[in-house]
């Protein structure tokens, strides 16, 4: 359980399993800024929700990210069955750039980087563009369609399958594997869960590893053959780094983008009037999605380690205390934002948090965005009178990302544009 309980000062308690606080946790984090922006859980962690306290420990040199790894290696002891472990998960999430602090982050980041850059990643917007009109081709005489397994979910993983050179009639399996890690970083996991993922890994790790093989024998314009050439040179890639990263990039790449698009796709819907704005004003989209990004965050909270003391809103952070940054309170943080609980799709001086900041800022945070405005204005000029079909909607139970389960919606299939 999530709850405040600081004995110094008088505490706001909050659940994030309540239905209510997963439905809209805006109100609680705006009473968390405002009573108590630096509070402390009863498990011992902090939990920061004012812009600038975020912000700062993004970019503080004596903070680290979350030891996952250890973490889980340390639920080894709790295993029902001798035979089971999480050393797959362990030794996947040991090398991850989530995981990695300077030399070996820099090294890797600087290597992966180049093909991620804003430049690089605008390049592929004509196949992005092309891949959504196909998606939606599929379902446009339908009438109606679900946006997140219809558009959302699948956009990514052909992305980033067509980036990697992932062959299309795998993709599908890639899909679920991907699907099946986007929890990782949830903290709550249970052991069974954990125990699934690790076994997942192994499946994702043996189909990697074949199309490496490929590649080493015949290499192809594509990134895996970049990171094989990369590993080749000596140092700056291992086996194991090339392996990982390629399955990163799904596992935590796929489900934040999937978030970005449906959560933006809802807040046109119950923001009518931006949706009309947006509609008579396309060249809007990239204000347009930088603002869905701070209004409804796809990734809510993420955690660090202090490793020495620090303080921040006059409380002091321990060595090795966790810290709990909650980046959709810090989006919405009115000292930092005028009218924050606004939508505004024509905000500027937009910097918001939602792909954190300093050397951990999301690799892929513009691959994502691209995906986003591609996907979001396509939906609302070749489907001009898209609805949502209800209003009883349902969030994925993951307390780390924030992202729907399903976006119905109906549309006159007449009235479609090509």
């Amino acid at each position: 359980m999530d709850l405040t309980t600081n004995k110094n000062k008088s505490s706001f308690k909050f659940n994030p399993f309540d239905p209510e606080f997963h439905a809209n946790p805006y109100p609680a984090y705006q009473q968390l800024r405002s009573r108590e922006p630096v509070h402390q859980h009863f498990l011992g962690s902090w939990g920061l929700t004012r812009y600038a306290d975020v912000k700062a420990i993004l970019r503080h040199p004596q903070i680290r990210s979350d030891n996952l790894p250890q973490r889980l290696q340390n639920k080894n002891n709790y295993l029902e069955h001798k035979s089971q472990n999480l050393n797959a998960l362990v030794q996947v999430t040991s090398t991850w750039l989530l995981s990695l602090e300077p030399p070996d982050h820099t090294r890797i980041r600087k290597l992966v980087g180049k093909a991620f850059s804003p430049v690089e990643i605008e390049r592929l917007r004509p196949k992005v563009q092309q891949i959504v009109d196909d998606l939606i081709d599929k379902v446009q005489q339908n009438g109606s369609m679900d946006i997140i397994s219809d558009i959302a979910r699948p956009l990514p993983v052909r992305v980033i399958s067509m980036m990697l050179g992932i062959p299309e009639e795998t993709q599908s399996q890639v899909d679920q594997w991907a699907n099946d890690l986007s929890g990782i970083l949830d903290p709550l996991n249970s052991l069974e869960t954990l125990v699934y993922m690790d076994e997942v890994v192994l499946k994702f790790s043996k189909s990697l590893e074949k199309l490496i093989l490929e590649r080493e024998q015949a290499p192809k314009r594509d990134l895996i053959s970049a990171f094989i050439a990369a590993r080749d040179e000596g140092d700056k890639l291992n086996h194991n780094e090339l392996l990982t990263t390629c399955m990163l990039l799904f596992g935590t790449g796929e489900e934040t983008t999937v978030n970005l698009i449906g959560n933006g796709m809802l807040a046109l819907f119950h923001h009518p009037n931006q949706m009309e704005l947006l509609k008579h004003e396309p060249n809007l989209i990239q204000s347009a999605v930088e603002e869905f990004a701070r209004y409804d965050s796809p990734i809510q909270r993420i955690a660090r380690v202090a490793l020495e003391d620090v303080e921040i809103g006059n409380q002091v952070i321990h060595a090795g205390e966790q810290l709990i940054l909650y980046l959709g309170a810090a989006n919405r943080d009115p000292a930092q934002f005028l009218d924050a609980d606004r939508l505004d799709i024509t905000r500027t001086d937009n910097y918001h948090l939602a792909y954190a900041d300093g050397i951990h800022y999301c690799l892929g945070a513009a691959l994502a965005k691209l995906e986003a405005q591609v996907a979001i204005n396509t939906l609302i000029q070749r489907l001009p009178d898209l609805q949502l079909q209800t209003d009883k909607l349902e969030w994925r139970k993951n307390i780390a990302l924030r992202g729907l389960k399903s976006l119905p919606v109906k549309f006159n299939s007449s009235q479609a544009r090509k």
